[in-house]
């Protein structure tokens, strides 16, 4: 029996293999209501058998956007056009999940097809980002507007409005957004957060507010409900959060009722980072980007705290993914520009792993042609 094909309860869910797609940014919404596109884009990985399909990083709010293209779930109109697309992910037989978002200081920037630039907030596209404390992200980039008590209880209240929104049309899976620089993420790291008030300071003050959230949309959604924390384990930077911070923090996201921590990086200066080790140093040249670099979190996660762990970062062959679920490295594997690459990549690692001999898994729309393919080529042999 194929690891990576075993399935895998988590609460009131159980998921009929351990693939999941990472949350994809499309950039494709209008007033963050999703399109046709986001249809055909996440209805191809329900058909190639993902056991875990996350809609893309959905904002709670407005102003919680990274782009004004991104997606949002902050209103009834947004929910029931994602509805459909939920309906049909789980018609699949396959799990549908959603990562909750706000974008913080890193708001307001235009999409990467259009240049990544930062849009000033007196522009028609733009809008005030907010963060902890005044520090922006980089050079170019709005220094964010310091968020207020009252702002950080309205926030709160924002995801759990779109926990709940979520649970209404039907998603089992829910993600918070707590890392790449992102707003939970720019309170946890001690480089963008600098307040000296209760959700500053030490790093029980910075992980104040992402636990307030954790625990309020626990006690939203109820207890059947997945819940995922996507964190950046290390910043990669100096005197930035590390991965013994990432460990204190995930056995918290434990008592606060989160079930799964996904593991990723970087993110506090600029993008998600491609080239960090364990201890948050850069990597060499040749080693940045190595087939699942980033496993090594997600493998200290499951070992040092009671939580499951998703690994994410170049991970591209099915020998590997198994190897990693296997090995007991991480209980989920992740996938995103790869699966991007080849939707139908779960199908083919079940034929490489002999998961599925005989094609079963395969939509019975194409399973008629694929066994008939098969036939063929034997016959060519």
């Amino acid at each position: 029996m194929s690891a990576l094909f075993s399935p895998l309860t988590l609460r009131g869910v159980t998921l009929p293999n351990r693939i999941a797609v990472s949350p994809l940014c499309m950039y494709s919404a209008v007033d963050g209501v999703a399109q046709p596109f986001h249809f055909a884009h996440l209805s191809t990985f329900a058909r190639g058998k993902a056991g875990l399909v996350f809609f893309e990083a959905t904002a709670i709010s407005p102003e919680g956007r990274i782009t004004p293209n991104c997606l949002g779930i902050w209103n009834d109109e947004q929910a029931a056009a994602i509805k459909p697309i939920v309906e049909f992910i789980k018609s699949m037989g396959v799990v549908p999940g959603i990562q909750l978002a706000h974008a913080g200081r890193k708001a307001s920037t235009a999409a990467p097809f259009n240049g990544s630039k930062p849009i000033p907030s007196d522009h028609p596209d733009g809008w005030q980002c907010v963060g902890p404390s005044p520090v922006a992200v980089g050079e170019g980039f709005a220094t964010p507007v310091e968020l207020s008590i009252d702002g950080i209880k309205k926030i709160v209240n924002d995801f759990v409005d779109a926990a709940t929104r979520a649970v209404d049309v039907g998603f089992n899976v829910i993600e918070l957004h707590g890392a790449h620089g992102y707003l939970m993420n720019s309170f946890l790291s001690p480089i963008s957060n600098q307040r000296g008030d209760e959700y500053g300071g030490d790093i029980n003050g910075r992980m104040r507010f992402a636990l307030e959230v954790a625990r309020a949309v626990r006690e939203a959604v109820g207890e059947d409900v997945a819940l995922f924390f996507r964190i950046s384990a290390v910043d990669s930077a100096e005197g930035g959060w590390n991965m013994d911070d990432s460990i204190v923090l995930s056995r918290e996201l434990d008592k606060a009722g989160i079930d799964v921590v996904d593991c990723s990086a970087g993110g506090i200066y600029g993008g998600p980072s491609f080239r960090v080790s364990d201890e948050g140093k850069p990597l060499t040249k040749s080693s940045a980007r190595a087939p699942g670099f980033q496993v090594p979190y997600a493998e200290r996660v499951k070992k040092e705290t009671e939580l499951h762990s998703m690994a994410v970062g170049v991970i591209i062959d099915p020998l590997q993914a198994e190897a990693i679920i296997d090995n007991g490295q991480a209980d989920l594997v992740a996938l995103g520009r790869e699966i991007m690459y080849n939707p139908f990549w779960p199908l083919h690692a079940a034929q490489t792993l002999q998961a599925d001999a005989d094609f079963n898994l395969w939509p019975p729309q194409y399973k008629w042609a694929v066994d008939r393919r098969e036939q063929i080529r034997k016959l060519n042999e």
